[in-house]
């Protein structure tokens, strides 16, 4: 039984996108397989998903702290009760291959990530989608909770935490399986000009870090309150803020044309 893991709490994901992501995950993936969403809101969560309360984390983090720390609850000891292996996946990613590979490589009890794109050099960890041993490292856990204010503080985000923390140091999948949608499909910022994000070879799954999410990338937009130009037009529009002396350097970066394929993966 394959065991992938998501988590949904507050109003940034839908159970649409519980429900999306279990379509993806069954349309690539061989054998039994179980979904799993931690959530305070089970409405509208089609039912082939199994849906648990959130892990309580047990411990306040300070309003200043940036990053997803609600996620190091996953290395409870007790998890309700599951047990194996588990593939964690976050609601905006995309699945555009098999995933069994996930489940295959490496050793049961690594905990594997992708590298964290944006500081390869420093070996260091990005959980967009990570496996790891249910129960196997408790202590993550336990740590932060002796001190949440002073651990989460020193790392700031908990990929970082994860980073440094695992004993014997986490394992990284083949580069070409998770990739970055703005790093890896986009590409850097005159190529988002001169063609739409394109599906990097190899790739299983495409993470979306920051901005912009799935369904704006689907849609050549950068926010769901962005508008949808065409590469003339949003450097007429950058122009247009250089010559009423408003804020432009920017968004040079940020636009991105129709990515067309995403549909493809979240429906078909």
């Amino acid at each position: 039984m394959k065991l992938i893991l998501c988590i949904k709490w507050g109003v940034t994901y839908s159970h649409e996108d519980v429900n999306i992501l279990y379509g993806m995950v069954a349309r690539n993936i061989s054998g039994d397989f179980k979904v799993v969403c931690f959530t305070d809101d089970v409405s509208g969560i089609r039912s082939e998903v199994e849906c648990l309360p959130l892990p309580p984390l047990g411990c306040d983090i300070p309003s200043d702290v940036p990053g997803k720390w609600p996620k190091v609850a996953l290395w409870s000891k007790d998890l309700f009760g599951l047990q194996g292996v588990a593939l964690f996946i976050d609601l905006d990613s995309i699945i555009v291959d098999n995933i069994d590979g996930y489940f295959e490589y490496g050793n049961p009890n690594d905990v594997i990530t992708a590298r964290n794109w944006l500081n390869r050099f420093r070996k260091s960890a990005q959980t967009s989608v990570f496996r790891f041993p249910i129960g196997g490292h408790s202590y993550m856990l336990e740590y932060l909770r002796a001190d949440a204010a002073f651990v989460s503080r020193r790392y700031q985000y908990e990929q970082n935490y994860v980073t440094h923390k695992i004993q014997g140091g986490v394992k990284f999948w083949p580069e070409c399986w998770t990739r970055h949608f703005r790093i890896h499909c986009m590409g850097s910022w005159p190529f988002r000009y001169l063609r739409p994000p394109i599906l990097p070879a190899g790739a299983k799954i495409i993470t979306f870090p920051g901005l912009p999410g799935p369904a704006d990338a689907m849609l050549g937009r950068w926010t769901e309150h962005g508008e949808i130009r065409s590469p003339a037009e949003h450097l007429r529009w950058i122009w247009s803020q250089l010559r009423a002396r408003k804020k432009w350097l920017k968004h040079i970066s940020r636009f991105n044309q129709r990515a067309g394929w995403i549909e493809k993966y979240r429906f078909e």
